[in-house]
């Protein structure tokens, strides 16, 4: 019996010893890892060669439709013109491009503003900047960082391009309005210079079941309407006031990047289709960024950049649940604030 019972301890104590050490390993893991990512940055920088892309497209077609004979004539010619130009040296200018898909909160400024910095720690005046935007707005600090990431490609004196396939609305159009051009797809909406917020009240709801919010504030103006407690009309006033003030700003913004709009029509918080804002002068031209871009390629040497943020040992271990929750609630704003463009 006693034998038998200091086995069972001696495997009872194995296992515990092991499962001791498996969590000791997991902790010291995630130290590691956590200590690799706090010395190796948040992430890195993605670079492809979209000439390579246009040219695959090209020569994956040319292989089905032309013959045998053809085919070998215009790849020769090509091979020859390629030849002629490393012998005279030619240098094509570069054509740097950047995408921006925004949310309400600009989460993309975090990775524009890696890849505005690594664009210009080469670029020159003789190169471009294209900037692919897809944004119908949001908050008005999220955004004015954005467009202060476009304006040091301004400051640079590098051509900035920017080119609107879906949307470029409100806030989209505040950093749109920054490059020296904007191309519009024809059904591409443009414009909402405006300033817009709205909250719910429940105060009525709650004084009906006898349920007091007491809202404590220093500063006469620290809270001018609240969810749940009573609005008076002088804080209506001035939250109105700041609204004014914020679409006075905007206004300012705007014509300064765009002076040639009549900026008092314009800035009345319309949206307008491509071909309708190319009369308003909000857009320079009708064209996609792929005609763009695949016009572009014979001439220049076409970069896109990519930032890829590292994930957070919270994603990696599924701890986000309080991230993955407020996405949701995130995309449920966003799709009830768009629903006007559609």
């Amino acid at each position: 019996m006693a034998v038998e019972f200091f086995l069972d301890y001696a495997g009872f104590l194995a296992q515990t010893v092991t499962v001791v050490v498996a969590v000791l390993v997991i902790l010291v893991a995630i130290a590691v890892l956590r200590s690799r990512s706090r010395h190796r940055g948040e992430g890195h920088l993605e670079v492809h060669r979209l000439n390579d892309f246009y040219k695959s497209l090209r020569e994956s077609l040319e292989q089905i439709v032309l013959d045998k004979d053809r085919l070998k004539t215009r790849r020769k010619a090509e091979a020859k013109a390629e030849k002629r130009e490393r012998k005279e040296g030619k240098t094509k200018p570069r054509l740097f491009v950047l995408d921006f898909d925004g949310d309400i909160r600009a989460s993309a400024t975090d990775k524009l503003r890696h890849e505005v910095t690594a664009v210009l720690s080469m670029a020159k005046p003789e190169d471009e900047v294209v900037l692919r935007l897809e944004s119908g707005g949001g908050l008005v600090h999220s955004y004015g960082l954005a467009a202060s990431q476009l304006v040091r490609i301004r400051q640079a004196g590098v051509p900035l391009t920017v080119c609107v396939d879906k949307v470029a609305a409100s806030g989209g159009y505040m950093m749109a309005c920054i490059g020296d051009r904007i191309l519009s797809a024809p059904f591409a909406i443009l414009g909402s210079i405006g300033v817009v917020a709205q909250l719910p009240n429940v105060h009525r709801l709650l004084k009906r079941h006898d349920i007091d919010f007491e809202v404590l504030t220093a500063g006469e103006y620290k809270r001018t309407l609240t969810v749940f407690g009573e609005n008076t009309e002088k804080g209506r006033e001035k939250f109105q006031e700041d609204l004014e003030t914020t679409h006075e700003l905007f206004k300012n913004f705007v014509a300064r990047y765009r002076p040639q709009l009549t900026i008092d029509e314009i800035a009345t918080g319309e949206i307008w289709l491509g071909q309708s804002a190319l009369e308003k002068q909000l857009v320079d031209e009708l064209m996609t960024s792929d005609e763009y871009l695949a016009a572009k390629a014979g001439s220049a040497e076409l970069f896109q950049l990519h930032y890829a943020e590292r994930k957070s040992l919270q994603e990696r271990f599924g701890l986000g649940a309080a991230l993955a929750v407020d996405r949701v609630l995130l995309n449920w704003w966003e799709r009830l604030s768009r629903s006007r463009y559609q």
